[in-house]
Order: structure tokens, then sequence, then C-alpha cells
């Protein structure tokens, strides 16, 4: 391969760089919702109430459970936050509610690995482009891929960050790192 002669921004160059500019603003809006589910974990865990006899074994556990909230991946963070948020007995949220908003999140777990883990081809002449991703049932993704597809899946994972956010200070907590309202969690 004569790498010498190969395009400027290969193997990249075949897309406009709006196409990129949208893909790059929906990593980010991923791992924004990394934070904030890694945030609700804390806000959770932190105000479960515990029986006397219960606290010592729940503290030792909890510091491996704040680290694991900063490291793990996206599918991983989701299911922490889903056991969190139905073991507190104080949960506001209904039934329903959770379940809808896990269901939300985790189908949008699957568009993040697309977007994340594809490879990009060639788009067509409209733009849109069909990335080459396999998941672990050997199902192979198969739309088309445009500006407006990745602007659409952005606002949808920012206003699911949202309503995370909003399942911590419906309880009425300040959600962690926030200046909003409500009864701070831990002071410093």
């Amino acid at each position: 391969m004569d790498i010498e002669s190969l395009p400027a921004r290969y193997p990249t160059h075949e897309h406009d760089g709006k196409f990129w500019e949208s893909l790059g603003r929906v990593v980010a809006t991923f791992g924004f919702l990394e934070e904030i589910l890694g945030k609700a974990i804390f806000s959770f865990t932190a105000t479960k109430p515990y029986r006397a006899e219960e606290i010592e074994a729940a503290y030792e556990k909890w510091p491996r459970k704040l680290e694991e909230a900063l490291i793990d991946p996206l599918g991983k963070l989701i299911s922490d936050y889903e056991k969190a948020i139905r073991e507190h007995p104080k949960t506001i949220l209904k039934r329903e509610e959770i379940d809808n908003l896990i269901f939300n999140l985790r189908e949008s777990s699957k568009i993040r690995n697309v977007v994340c883990h594809g490879s990009w081809r060639v788009p067509n002449s409209e733009g849109a482009s069909i990335p080459l991703f396999v998941d672990k049932k050997l199902n192979e993704f198969a739309t088309p891929v445009d500006c407006a597809f990745l602007e659409q899946v952005q606002r949808s994972v920012a206003q699911l960050s949202c309503a995370v956010v909003n399942s911590v200070t419906c309880m009425g907590w300040q959600f962690p790192g926030s200046s909003g309202p409500g009864n701070v969690i831990m002071g410093d």
C-alpha cells in the first residue's frame, strides 16, 4: 500500500465534515449519559436507608460500587442504575416509568455501540452510510445513517440523560455536581 498517496484524512475522507461533527456530538452525548448514570447510581446508593446491622457491610461495598460507576461501560451502568433505583425504598417513579426509562436506555445503548464501534463505509449520493457493525448475536446493522439520523440520536440521548437526572431530582435531591435545587446528598 502506498501510504504517501492516500487522500488527506483517509479513511474518513469520503464523508462530509458535518457528518463527522454530528457523529462526534453523538459520541460525546453518550459519554455524558455515562457520567449522568454514574452520578445517579451514587445518588440512589448514597441515600438508601439501611438497618443498623446492615450499615457496615453496605459501607464496605460502597467504594467499589462508586469505582464501577466511573469505569463500567454503558450496558453495565444501565443495569446498576436499574438495580439502584428499583431497590431504593423511596423511589418516586412508578414501575412503568422505570420500565420505560430502562427500556429506552437499553435501546440507545445498541445505537451507541454502532456509532462508536462501526466501520463507516463510503456514503451514498444522499450522504448516508451503512456502518459495518455486527452485534454479539451476529445481527448486522443495516440502517443508512446520515446527519439527520445522528442529530435525532443525539437529541434522544440528551433527553434520556435529562430523564435520569429527573429520576434523582424528583426525590428532592440536588443532582451531584450541579447547583440545582434540592437537598445536597453529601457535603464536601
